[in-house]
């Protein structure tokens, strides 16, 4: 790497006086509230005998990888809000980046197993144990983590051979893709090609995955007689349905066309939704809208008092 900077600052967001501290307390309270929500979900599932099921092997692990999903961005933005010194090294930027984009595809691929989780357990509810197995569970899970690890090596591969000359200031508040790729003084022509390609597969296919797990879902439960039945095969799937809209949606088209969203004033916006926004509704959906949790989080705690 001919790189002559040592070290990039992130602009963040330009907040004086009373909002500084007022952005800096939000942001804190919605890190700590998404770390704990998050841990309360891996607690109730592990101590809960009735929740030792595939669907909430996954959510578990959902939980588990969206703890370090916002710990590789929030500390960071948070202590930058206060501080004037908002410098971060080329190493530590190189690092942020190579987790956080782990974690983002890691996410990807996980919703899409967890479609096909459901997929399974309505159209063909006699086979799931057997298709199902803890061993199959395991190994999806350990492919989910395989694929956004390989996806984020490649990626950064190919960003850290870039250039960095004068430029040093980064219109974000992390190390993302899009900033890097249009400060670089070097041409960046393959890395974007790399990086869309790659976005491409990760984004595209686990939604294809998603999207023809759900309409099999569709047709099954519409096939239901009863509407109680029906009713009871969709609220399964309605938290999940949920988690992946809201995710998907806001990370796929900053993903798909990275260099070109950083030109827009809005990118910061929409960043905030899918690394502060996103995962602190997602333990809020899945308590909320599941009834097993509720129940299971009722007892843990009755239990507890």
């Amino acid at each position: 790497n001919e790189t002559k900077v040592m070290y990039f600052i992130l602009l963040g967001f330009p907040t004086t006086g009373e909002r500084r501290l007022l952005l800096f307390s939000a942001l804190l309270l919605v890190y700590l509230l998404t770390v704990l929500e998050n841990f309360l979900i891996i607690l109730i599932i592990r101590n809960n005998h009735s929740l030792q099921k595939p669907m909430y092997f996954f959510l578990g692990n959902l939980s588990f990888l969206e703890i370090w999903y916002v710990s590789v961005i929030e500390p960071k933005m948070i202590r930058d809000v206060l501080s004037r010194d908002k410098r971060i090294s080329f190493q530590g930027c190189m690092a942020q980046l190579h987790f956080f984009v782990t974690l983002v595809c890691t996410e990807y691929v996980l919703l899409a197993v967890m479609a096909y989780d459901r997929f399974v357990a309505i159209c063909k509810p006699l086979r799931y144990p057997l298709l199902m197995s803890h061993k199959l569970c395991a190994q999806l899970v350990a492919a989910c983590w395989m694929c956004g690890l390989t996806t984020s090596s490649i990626k950064l591969g190919f960003i850290g051979r870039l250039s960095f000359c004068d430029v040093e200031e980064i219109n974000h508040y992390f190390c993302d893709i899009s900033p890097l790729l249009n400060i670089s003084c070097s041409d960046s022509s393959l890395a974007e090609l790399v990086d869309f390609t790659l976005a491409l597969l990760v984004i595209m296919l686990p939604l294809c995955t998603v999207v023809a797990s759900y309409i099999c879902i569709l047709f099954t439960v519409m096939k239901i007689p009863s509407s109680q039945g029906r009713q009871k095969a969709f609220s399964t799937c309605s938290s999940h349905l949920t988690v992946v809209i809201l995710f998907y949606s806001t990370t796929l088209f900053t993903y798909a066309h990275p260099k070109l969203m950083y030109t827009y004033r809005a990118n910061k916006v929409v960043s905030v939704l899918y690394t502060v926004v996103v995962p602190l509704l997602n333990p809020l959906i899945y308590c909320l809208r599941n009834k097993e949790v509720r129940l299971a989080m009722r007892k843990t705690f009755t239990c507890r008092r």
